[in-house]
């Protein structure tokens, strides 16, 4: 709700809940009024849909990374909560980046300061708070908005 407040979300985004979980993320979209909400996660799919009436893709982080991201792209938004802190730094610069083919804007929220995603990987941060020792971190696309054509780092 912060976060949608402080920059602006459009419920009309089509949304990628990442490792949703059993859905707590998409819960919160939907009361904010969001449709368009999509989960994925390999090992919640049955506990995901009791919850929200929703189906999830089953996706890993290692098969975005290598193949991208699953459904009709570009999603508008990407929330990944509680999750994208767990992946080995290797892997986290090519999953940045195939985020960012695929998304324009990515929302996450952690316990820690990491994950530390870099401009090189096709993020630009737009904007980070913390709220009960929670960080939300906002992020737009360089990849999509045509600012980063390709990857190091």
């Amino acid at each position: 709700d912060q976060a949608a407040r402080r920059w602006a979300f459009d419920t009309g985004w089509h949304t990628l809940d990442l490792a949703c979980g059993s859905g707590e993320a998409t819960l919160a979209l939907q009361a904010l009024g969001f449709t368009h909400i999509t989960g994925c996660d390999p090992y919640t799919g049955e506990a995901y849909t009791r919850r929200t009436g929703r189906i999830t893709a089953p996706c890993r982080f290692e098969q975005i990374a290598a193949q991208g991201l699953p459904g009709v792209l570009p999603y508008d938004l990407v929330v990944c909560s509680f999750a994208l802190h767990l992946v080995a730094p290797s892997r986290l610069p090519a999953l940045a980046y195939r985020l960012a083919e695929g998304a324009t804007r990515l929302l996450v929220i952690s316990p820690h300061k990491r994950p530390q995603i870099k401009p090189e990987w096709g993020w630009q941060v737009i904007g980070e708070f913390v709220h009960e020792r929670v960080r939300t971190r906002f992020y737009h696309s360089a990849v999509q908005s045509g600012s980063l054509n390709t990857m190091s780092g």
